[in-house]
């Protein structure tokens, strides 16, 4: 089983549309970040977190031919706009996905891409199916049900969901809250996946010193920094960074 973080970049990615790389370093392939995505890969799933807009060039990169599931962490566009990008895998197996989603998320995704949902249509069907995003669910494989809970914890305005897979490994993409009565979740973790935007404060997510507060908190054996800005240049991270915490890049895949 892999984790494949498809892409690391904050909501404009680096280098911006506009050509900025800010601190970042353009000779080093580890600064191109796409926005976040991530992609759990087993022996006969390929479970996709979020659908970020630049997903169609990351599937063509790591060169997936399926997508089985889709879990959505929330209802920002850098995390969604991606979706129309499923519909070519309904065309080749002709089967809809199963998305899964929390109450706002949900009403988020069929007000904005209704064609996609919408079975009224002989013409365009309905592509994607949307479902109730539980707490605690699990995913038959080959071998074993596959445990994956999600957790609700706070960005900006409004809720995240961030997903605990096998109590082995949690991916946080966007958080500037993680609730007390959940911290039990994040301790011990053989990898802990987290928000880290840059050094300044955001109303939304984690700074870097708030994220490496967080990460001595928990104790993982390994924490990898995602969501990064342009602010954020991979080599200086690593400098600053003790061993079990890296920055991560697009590409990055953990053996779970």
């Amino acid at each position: 089983m892999k984790f494949i973080i498809l892409g690391c970049g904050s909501s404009m990615g680096v280098p911006r549309p506009d050509g900025f790389f800010g601190n970042c370093d353009p000779k080093n392939k580890k600064n191109y970040r796409t926005r976040c995505s991530a992609l759990l890969k087993t022996s006969h799933n390929n479970i996709l977190i979020d659908t970020s807009p630049d997903l169609r060039h990351q599937l063509l990169r790591h060169k997936i031919k399926k997508i089985d599931k889709v879990l959505f962490s929330h209802l920002h566009a850098d995390q969604t706009h991606g979706i129309n990008d499923l519909r070519s895998f309904y065309i080749s197996s002709k089967k809809q996905i199963n998305v899964y989603a929390d109450k706002y998320t949900s009403q988020y995704l069929k007000e904005t891409f209704s064609y996609i949902f919408d079975n009224s249509s002989t013409q365009y069907p309905a592509t994607l199916k949307l479902n109730k995003l539980k707490k605690n669910f699990s995913v038959k494989d080959e071998k074993k049900n596959i445990k994956i809970r999600s957790v609700e914890v706070g960005h900006g305005k409004i809720k995240s969901n961030c997903f605990i897979i096998e109590n082995k490994l949690a991916y946080i993409s966007d958080v500037d809250e993680i609730y007390n009565k959940d911290f039990n979740y994040f301790k011990n973790l053989k990898y802990l996946i987290i928000d880290c935007l840059w050094y300044d404060y955001h109303p939304s997510h984690y700074t870097f010193e708030t994220c490496i507060s967080v990460i001595k908190k928990f104790k993982p054996k390994k924490a990898i920094l995602t969501n990064l800005s342009p602010v954020l240049d991979y080599n200086e991270l690593k400098r600053k960074l003790p061993s079990y915490i890296i920055p991560a890049f697009d590409g990055l895949t953990i053996k779970l």
